[in-house]
């Protein structure tokens, strides 16, 4: 792991580590299979956080750091989960949530980000704690109800991607500020494919209680 994180190579004058490199480029492939609703999306996921732990905590971005150890524990209930409520011809079953559910992941993100950021500000684990805690609530909320099959973690996702480019950028992590700009790109189809998959799990269900 050490030599992935000091040995890379070097885009417009700024260093890549190998470990940013494969990290945030298994990260998309994640949301890749994420989009096709593939069972593959959490052992990638798995690896994925793996490394990009190591780059954060060398960047002294503790927040984003904790969020991959966090991420890692959601993506084996997701994985978990996705297997249980896999469908054999439709693949994974996907809803919009309801409006409580949106009010209390609203509620969660405001809170969480305010809770967080003044840890990370009181441990000085952070130079940026209010976007680091952003970004660490955003991703676990995201991954969370990606685990459920709730459509609104593609909008979740945009939110993170908004705040993240510019923190990665003054981080110096400009490889990684691009992947979240791709990333935001990969959300958006994202959405609309798992809105159609939704109306036609909701028509489904009329048609067989019809």
């Amino acid at each position: 792991m050490h030599v992935l994180l000091e040995q890379g190579f070097t885009v417009f004058g700024q260093k890549v580590s190998w470990a940013e490199f494969i990290g945030q480029v298994f990260a998309l492939v994640v949301v890749y299979l994420a989009q096709k609703r593939s069972l593959w999306t959490w052992p990638v996921q798995l690896v994925s956080v793996t490394l990009l732990f190591v780059v954060y905590v060398s960047a002294q971005l503790g927040g984003t750091a904790a969020r991959q150890v966090v991420i890692a524990l959601i993506t084996l209930y997701g994985w978990w989960a996705w297997t249980r409520r896999r469908d054999p011809v439709f693949g994974v079953v996907v809803r919009k949530g309801t409006a409580k559910e949106r009010l209390a992941v609203v509620t969660a993100f405001v809170l969480g980000t305010v809770g967080f950021a003044l840890l990370l500000d009181a441990l000085d684990a952070s130079w940026a704690p209010w976007p680091d805690a952003a970004i660490f609530v955003g991703t676990v909320l995201a991954f969370t109800l990606q685990g459920f099959g709730l459509v609104e973690f593609w909008l979740v996702w945009l939110v993170v991607d908004a705040i993240g480019v510019p923190l990665q950028i003054q981080s110096g992590l400009w490889f990684s500020a691009a992947v979240y700009t791709v990333f935001a790109v990969l959300v958006i189809r994202g959405w609309i494919d798992w809105n159609r998959a939704a109306k036609a799990t909701t028509t489904r269900v009329k048609a067989a209680t019809a």
